[in-house]
C-alpha cells in the first residue's frame, strides 16, 4: 500500500512536468501573448512577434526537457517496460530533479516573504506548484525505492 502512494506521487509529478511541456508548446500555436503570459524572456516574446525561429525552437527544447522530467518520474515509479524503457541514472536524476524543483519553488516564496510587492500572484502560485512537485518527486521516489515491488 505504501508503494502505491509513492507511485501516485511520482505520477502526479509526471503530470505536472508533462502539463508544463504542453503549456509551453501551446505558445507556438497561440502566439506572442501566450509567451508573454507565461513570462518568457523578452527576446523570446520579440521572436514570436517577429516570426523568427528563436521562440519556437526554444519552446520545443524547453518542452522536451519537461517531457524528460516526466519520463524520469514514470521510470522512478516503476513503469519501465510498460510505457518506457528504464532510463539511465534514475536514482541520481530523480534526486537532482527534486532538488531543482524545490529550489525553483522556494526562490519566489523567499522573495515574496522579503519583498511581496515584487512577486505577482502567478509567480507565487507557480512557486508553490514547483515546490510541491519537488516534494512529490523526492517523497515518491524514496517510497518507491525502499519498498519492495509486488509480484
Amino acid at each position: 500500500m505504501k508503494r502505491q502512494t509513492g507511485v501516485v506521487f511520482l505520477v502526479l509529478a509526471a503530470l505536472v512536468a508533462m502539463g508544463t511541456a504542453i503549456a509551453h508548446l501551446s505558445c507556438i500555436y497561440l502566439g506572442p501573448e501566450c509567451y508573454a503570459t507565461q513570462m518568457a524572456p523578452p527576446q523570446i516574446v520579440e521572436s514570436a512577434i517577429n516570426g523568427t525561429y528563436l521562440a519556437p525552437i526554444g519552446t520545443i527544447i524547453a518542452s522536451g526537457i519537461f517531457v524528460i522530467l516526466g519520463l524520469y518520474a514514470l521510470s522512478g515509479a516503476g513503469f519501465t517496460g510498460k510505457l518506457i524503457d528504464k532510463l539511465p541514472l534514475v536514482h541520481y536524476a530523480i534526486y537532482t530533479i527534486a532538488v531543482l524543483c524545490i529550489l525553483r519553488g522556494l526562490l519566489p516564496l523567499q522573495l515574496w516573504l522579503r519583498h511581496p510587492e515584487k512577486v505577482t500572484d502567478i509567480v507565487f502560485y507557480v512557486g508553490i506548484v514547483w515546490l510541491m512537485t519537488g516534494i512529490l518527486y523526492l517523497v515518491g521516489y524514496r517510497i518507491c525505492s525502499t519498498e519492495p515491488t509486488s509480484t
